[in-house]
């Protein structure tokens, strides 16, 4: 076999070639060809090099990665997995871990609130990270370690173990779940991020639709130690490789991060700008509370519905119906648009929150009231969420 830059094999002598009515030898006729040959094939290669710089160019000025909705939708699986296996199951593990382990409500909820406040912590260095590296290597990292770390929960006897398994899990979330894709889709697909974003949490309202019934079966079916591994197994066998082999990291034509230089100084001065502004610390204030309460109800709202004496299909239905709520709340929002502007729909979401709970106070044993908990519940969280988002 032959390079098509190599010059062929000379199976004749080469004829003498005249030149100014000079005869060349015929050693100096194939210098001469071969040396054109090869200026051809290098100037080829060239051109062949210099198109496709053109092209990565042309792609970092669209703001657009290649992948584009496949990407979306393989992303969207491994979100309402990692959301449904780590974030959701919590609450259903609580009585049968009591029950076993003796241990307190208090202390068990104690290592999840631990993991949520890492999971905070860690969020503004993983934004940072992908602004400068990318997503691929950080969630892939994310995914294998909530997997390890779901099964060395499943092997746990002492709550010091348990609490650092928590910390572990908390770092996971801040590399896999909503805000790293979010960073991720922006960073890819600056023309259509919203459209995108929107997408994905259509698809993710359903994990506690999914995973909660899920987690349950494996419960009731396996035990719980052993539902611990079956959810690691989903982590590890959908979302790790999703993140390690369809993410990629986009790099300008001089191998630098797509997102760098000039786009990270406009970011951290628009963030400087942000944090003098009061409207930013009252924003925070009323995130920070509604997401508090919202987690807290999310995790507990399980083992106080089993406490009142409900069945336990009639609890997993209810909470599943959480999920559609959701999406239907996106879905309204999406038709919406720009026909809606932000004071509304903030008075809205947020007063729906209390009237939710104020159900479930004020008819503490009725089905009805129940299910209009969860879609209440569930229309005000994924108002919010995509309202929070998708806003410039």
């Amino acid at each position: 076999m032959f390079s098509i830059c190599s010059p062929r094999p000379r199976h004749t002598a080469a004829p003498r070639v005249k030149k100014n009515g000079t005869s060349l030898p015929s050693s100096a006729a194939n210098s001469t060809s071969r040396a054109l040959g090869q200026f051809s094939c290098h100037t080829a290669l060239a051109a062949t090099k210099a198109a496709a710089a053109s092209l990565d160019a042309r792609a970092a000025l669209s703001g657009e990665a290649s992948g584009g909705w496949p990407l979306v939708w393989a992303l969207s699986l491994a979100q309402l997995v990692a959301w449904g296996s780590i974030y959701y199951g919590f609450s259903l593990f609580v009585v049968p871990m009591e029950a076993e382990l003796g241990w307190s409500r208090i202390s068990l909820n104690g290592a999840l609130s631990l993991g949520l406040l890492m999971s905070g912590l860690f969020a503004y260095p993983v934004g940072s990270w992908i602004d400068r590296h990318g997503g691929r290597a950080l969630m892939t990292i994310g995914s294998l370690l909530g997997a390890g770390l779901l099964v060395l929960w499943s092997q746990v006897e002492s709550p010091t173990v348990f609490y650092a398994i928590w910390i572990g899990l908390g770092l996971s979330m801040a590399a896999t779940l909503y805000e790293p894709v979010f960073a991720v889709l922006t960073r890819s697909f600056s023309q259509t991020y919203r459209t995108k974003i929107t997408a994905l949490t259509l698809v993710g309202g359903f994990a506690s639709t999914v995973f909660i019934p899920l987690t349950q079966l494996f419960i009731d079916r396996l035990g719980w130690r052993h539902a611990l591994i079956a959810l690691a197994l989903c982590n590890a066998a959908i979302c790790m490789p999703i993140h390690a082999c369809l993410l990629r990291d986009r790099h300008d034509a001089h191998g630098n991060p797509a997102a760098g230089g000039p786009a990270r100084e406009i970011a951290a001065d628009a963030l400087r700008r942000a944090l003098r502004h009061p409207a930013f610390w009252g924003l925070a204030v009323c995130f920070t509370a509604y997401y508090s309460t919202f987690s807290a109800l999310t995790f507990h709202i399980i083992p106080l519905l089993t406490e009142r004496g409900f069945a336990n299909a009639t609890i997993i239905a209810a909470i599943a119906a959480i999920g559609p709520a959701q999406v239907a709340g996106r879905v309204v929002l999406l038709v919406l648009g720009r026909r809606v502007t932000t004071r509304p729909v903030g008075r809205i979401v947020v007063l729906a929150f209390p009237v939710s709970v104020l159900l479930l106070i004020v008819f503490p044993a009725s089905i009805p009231a129940l299910f209009a908990f969860a879609v209440v519940y569930g229309g005000a969280n994924g108002i919010m969420i995509s309202w929070v988002r998708k806003k410039p």
